[in-house]
């Protein structure tokens, strides 16, 4: 089986499907995690529905920062959770639960390459470019989907069953119940 041009470039640029977890109760999950647990994970983008719809571009604006501060704070690309999480808590907190909301986590670089030398696999850090945790809660149901993206071809899915048995491990651990 040959890939054409399309194909392989959708699939260098975005190795994704893995893991869909259930979770049972929504304030059993926010209770449990507190998702202050996720500090340092970064924030590719988050989603808010309300009585508006508030969207959050994690990306970070280098143009925002002097160059002392973003040596300084070690200011990088995306914003860590610690920094978006009382915006996005403002928002969700209150007698109403939010209509919906998706928040899109990815392990910091120094922790995928810490995870992926944990698990012995042969990738090294320059070849993923993200390992992500999809937060996803509509219509009464929250879900978590994992997520990996890769900067090189590979039918090698051992990255992703990793991941996916990483956060599996995790969830475990804060007894928050999937399925």
């Amino acid at each position: 089986m040959t890939l054409g041009y399309i194909d392989a470039a959708v699939v260098v640029f975005c190795v994704m499907f893995v893991i869909a977890l259930g979770v049972r109760i929504f304030p059993v999950f926010i209770t449990k995690i507190q998702l202050d647990n996720f500090a340092d994970e970064l924030v590719r983008e988050a989603e808010i529905v309300t009585f508006n719809r508030f969207t959050i571009d994690g990306r970070i604006r280098q143009g925002y920062y002097s160059d002392w501060e973003l040596e300084q704070n070690r200011i990088e690309d995306l914003s860590s959770w610690k920094m978006i999480k009382p915006f996005c808590y403002s928002l969700i907190k209150g007698k109403k639960l939010p209509e919906s909301f998706h928040i899109t986590l990815q392990l910091p670089p120094a922790q995928t390459e810490d995870f992926l030398k944990k698990t012995n696999l042969e990738f090294t850090a320059d070849q993923v470019a993200g390992l992500y945790l999809n937060i996803r809660y509509e219509n009464g149901a929250l879900s978590c989907v994992t997520g990996t993206s890769l900067k090189i071809f590979t039918l090698d899915k051992r990255l992703e069953y990793e991941w996916d048995e990483m956060i599996r491990r995790y969830f475990k651990k804060k007894q928050v119940h999937f399925t």
